[in-house]
């Protein structure tokens, strides 16, 4: 809605990471550091733990734009809570390796040959697992047997582990000794400060063109939106989406204190009221939630379409998902219509009724 007004070439606050929006705070920076350091070394796990929506997902995915695919073979996997067994299915999926109707001595056994084919080509195999706190106790261990494939002595696989601030904990567990045996190097990422806040929101306004003006910020709008987010990057971007898309329906320019606690109350309501609740709503309000639910649906729509090319293996599973997202979609877009039909139609005989001369 508010990409055109602005003039932006895209979403500067997008939930889905993109490596284009990566900002090297300090910390983010160092979790950097040490993802490239541990890919130099080629053996061990890499930890990377933080808060949620501290930029983890961000991260590696900067890290792989910097790899070259003619030395590394790398693969992402998203955990939910799975067992030993269905982790290695998931991991042997996510390389392309056939893992339907295969028991799990087949499974060890194409991912060993299929480690061995990588070595001899000169590339080294990296598995990402994110979310990795979900994953149970021997579903770790699986991850950690994993990383026993060697030559010579080489290790055939690297792993990074993401996970929020209790997998810190799960590792410090006396079964996952061995593990931590074999993490090299770890990073914990925390929330930005007020003046990274600031960079982290201008920086990501100038990859999509902003000019430095358009819209414009005063120094208290900056402070005010640290103190609603309180500096963590996917708050960030979900306070900055919402305020961009409130400077549209209220055509601001420039953003000063009072904006932002406006959009900032707005939120803390909505986080507030309970589900059941018949507060009406005001038709700011009510606009601002109808084109955030129908953005929502959109990048929903948009991870299921990324999922499925970067998958092929799994295109018949993922395409019913697509399906599915598309068929969820469509009534919601007609509620969402109905809604701001009746939306204008209430406000209508109000607008009119204010422009009435006196009588």
């Amino acid at each position: 809605m508010y990409i055109g007004y602005y003039g932006f070439s895209g979403k500067p606050f997008q939930l889905s990471p993109d490596p284009r929006f990566f900002f090297g705070s300090s910390g983010h920076s160092r979790a950097l550091a040490y993802l490239r350091y541990g890919l130099s070394q080629g053996e061990g796990f890499i930890v990377i733990t933080g808060g949620i929506g501290t930029g983890k997902t961000t991260l590696v995915k900067s890290l792989f734009g910097e790899l070259d695919a003619r030395q590394v073979v790398a693969a992402q996997l998203v955990t939910t809570q799975l067992e030993a067994d269905d982790l290695l299915r998931s991991v042997v999926a996510a390389f392309g390796l056939p893992y339907e109707d295969a028991g799990k001595a087949a499974l060890l056994n194409h991912f060993e040959t299929f480690l061995r084919e990588q070595a001899r080509h000169g590339r080294r195999v990296l598995l990402v697992v994110d979310e990795a706190q979900n994953l149970p106790l021997r579903s770790l261990e699986e991850l950690r047997m994993l990383s026993n494939f060697q030559i010579a002595e080489t290790p055939l696989l690297q792993s990074f582990l993401l996970g929020q601030e209790e997998f810190r904990h799960a590792l410090q567990d006396p079964g996952m000794e061995q593990l931590r045996q074999r993490v090299i190097a770890s990073c914990h990422l925390g929330p930005l400060n007020e003046t990274e806040t600031r960079n982290y929101i201008e920086h990501r306004l100038r990859v999509v063109g902003w000019n430095g003006s358009l819209p414009g910020f005063d120094e208290i709008a900056y402070a005010a939106i640290h103190r609603y987010t309180g500096g963590v990057p996917r708050r960030v971007n979900v306070f900055c989406d919402r305020l961009l898309l409130y400077g549209f329906l209220e055509e601001r320019q420039m953003f000063a204190e009072a904006d932002i606690e406006a959009v900032g109350t707005e939120l803390l309501r909505e986080q507030e009221q309970p589900a059941t609740s018949k507060k009406p709503l005001g038709s700011g309000d009510r606009l601002l939630r109808i084109g955030h639910a129908l953005e929502q649906r959109l990048l929903e729509l948009e991870q299921a379409m990324e999922t499925l090319l970067q998958h092929p293996q799994w295109q018949d599973a993922q395409m019913e998902r697509l399906e599915r997202r598309i068929q969820q979609l469509e009534p919601v877009v007609r509620v969402m219509r109905r809604q701001l039909s009746e939306l204008s139609a209430a406000t209508a005989p109000d607008a009119v009724a204010a422009h009435r001369p006196d009588t």
